[in-house]
């Protein structure tokens, strides 16, 4: 089943569905096969152990090699995952240390933001991470919730009632993170919207932004027609 597909049939599905982390011996199988073909070290950047359980288990199959595998909470989700993996890996490939990667990270991290526009709290109201009570409500007033996800918290930033009032926002809030050194434009299954927002993003940005459908293991706890955006400030 494609992403699209999946987020098509999603608000239909009779049964919602759920996710899973990898378990802690998958993680010592890939770490093992890559230190036996003659890795020296390995960064295993996870998403946000607040949100999921694969930082846990890759934690625990890092104990069995010491130092040789350092373990990242990188604290975000998507894009705001894949911006640190990409750091590191320039970093690595332009000859860093190990020591000197970790700080960089950590640089790196506490510069990302990743905001959405969702269509609806159903969807986190069942995996959890808002309340029956805030979805009900939402859902009753037509509402379309804001989020911020920073640190492994998912962080309500206000509600809008059109979707041409939260592009606007999403526009507002691109313009006060100033210079950028990365972007990426992210949708559940919404790429109509995702290419407008990127048409009015276009004359001032110095670089072409990717537009991504967000990966099914997310999109599952934020439902379609989702928009958002993945940035990275400038030091």
């Amino acid at each position: 089943m494609t992403r699209e597909e999946f987020y098509t049939r999603l608000p239909d599905m009779p049964v919602p569905p759920t996710t899973a982390a990898p378990s802690a011996g998958n993680f010592m199988e890939r770490y093992e096969k890559l230190l036996q073909a003659g890795v020296e070290k390995i960064f295993s950047i996870h998403a946000a152990s607040n949100l999921s359980g694969i930082f846990n288990a890759a934690r625990l199959a890092a104990e069995s090699f010491g130092e040789r595998v350092h373990v990242v909470d990188s604290g975000q989700l998507s894009l705001g995952v894949g911006f640190q993996v990409l750091s590191a890996a320039e970093a690595a490939a332009n000859g860093e240390s190990f020591n000197r990667i970790l700080p960089l990270l950590e640089n790196v991290q506490s510069r990302i933001k990743v905001i959405a526009l969702l269509d609806s709290l159903k969807y986190l109201r069942r995996s959890g991470r808002v309340s029956w009570t805030k979805a009900v409500l939402a859902g009753f007033l037509n509402l379309k919730p804001m989020i911020d996800l920073a640190y492994g918290r998912v962080v309500n930033i206000g509600s809008v009632r059109t979707q041409r009032q939260g592009k606007q926002r999403l526009l507002d809030i691109l313009h006060d993170l100033g210079a950028l050194e990365r972007l990426v434009v992210l949708h559940t299954n919404a790429e109509e919207r995702a290419r407008d927002l990127l048409t009015t993003l276009n004359p001032v940005l110095p670089y072409q932004p990717l537009i991504v459908n967000v990966t099914t293991v997310i999109g599952a706890h934020l439902g379609p027609n989702g928009l958002g955006f993945a940035a990275v400030q400038e030091n």
